[in-house]
């Protein structure tokens, strides 16, 4: 389905981003794993998808760094002459009550989440339109749609990458590039694991289906996103959150 594609997930040694790239690899891409503090991790990844058969290869970058995008993307098509999938999916959390909330706080996640989507696309940008093709996947959140208490900055930034998705999507469909975003809902990774169980029963209680989302779920949303299938699909937001934005 991509083979001889060559696709960047960023933040993609664990959680989602992993998930993602295995699946992009098991579809015949040529995959970045992107981290930012922990190689030994994304070589974890990279060593799953080369034993499953698949191609990949570990790259750093601080997605929040302007320059660090502009050498990792740099380095990325002097490698491989193209890139054809970007899937933006490096996100942190500093969660805390509005009025707890430090200024520190929000800027990092603003940073990381949202200016870290621009940093990407902004320098992909320039090759993916003298390619004249090109999918671009930004992750943003079920807390980027509805808001969500305690994540003033966290909602905030993925409610920015919607906005941010929709403005690309106009901006470059005209040559052939696909931009849209994927709304996970509550998906069962290392962030929710550390939750308290009545925080999970509370959120479970909101999801028409009644039950978590895997990271497989999102995956696969990915991958049809970065395949073909979604060719006439460019500036949408899909939610895969079991119904909770319903």
């Amino acid at each position: 389905m991509l083979k001889d594609k060559v696709a960047l997930v960023t933040g993609a040694s664990r959680g989602i981003g992993a998930e993602v790239a295995k699946t992009l690899a098991g579809h015949g891409a040529f995959v970045y794993v992107n981290y930012n503090g922990s190689k030994s991790r994304a070589d974890e990844v990279v060593d799953e998808i080369v034993k499953a058969g698949g191609a990949a290869e570990a790259i750093q970058c601080d997605v929040a760094d302007f320059d660090s995008c502009k050498e990792m993307i740099d380095k990325i098509i002097a490698d491989k002459g193209r890139l054809d999938i970007l899937v933006n999916n490096a996100g942190i959390t500093r969660d805390d009550l509005l009025m707890k909330m430090s200024e520190e706080a929000f800027d990092a996640v603003i940073s990381t989440n949202l200016k870290g989507c621009f940093n990407t696309i902004r320098h992909a940008s320039r090759y993916l339109l003298k390619q004249r093709s090109g999918k671009i996947i930004n992750m943003s959140s079920v807390s980027g749609v509805m808001g969500n208490a305690g994540q003033a900055n966290y909602s905030a930034a993925k409610a920015g990458v919607v906005g941010l998705t929709k403005s690309v999507a106009k901006e470059l469909s005209s040559r052939g590039i696909n931009c849209n975003a994927i709304a996970p809902g509550f998906i069962e990774t290392e962030m929710t694991a550390a939750m308290t169980d009545k925080a999970k029963e509370a959120t479970i209680a909101m999801i028409p289906l009644g039950r978590t989302g895997k990271v497989s779920d999102i995956a696969g949303a990915v991958l049809f996103l970065a395949s073909d299938m979604s060719d006439y699909i460019t500036g949408q937001v899909l939610s895969v959150d079991g119904g909770m934005c319903i």
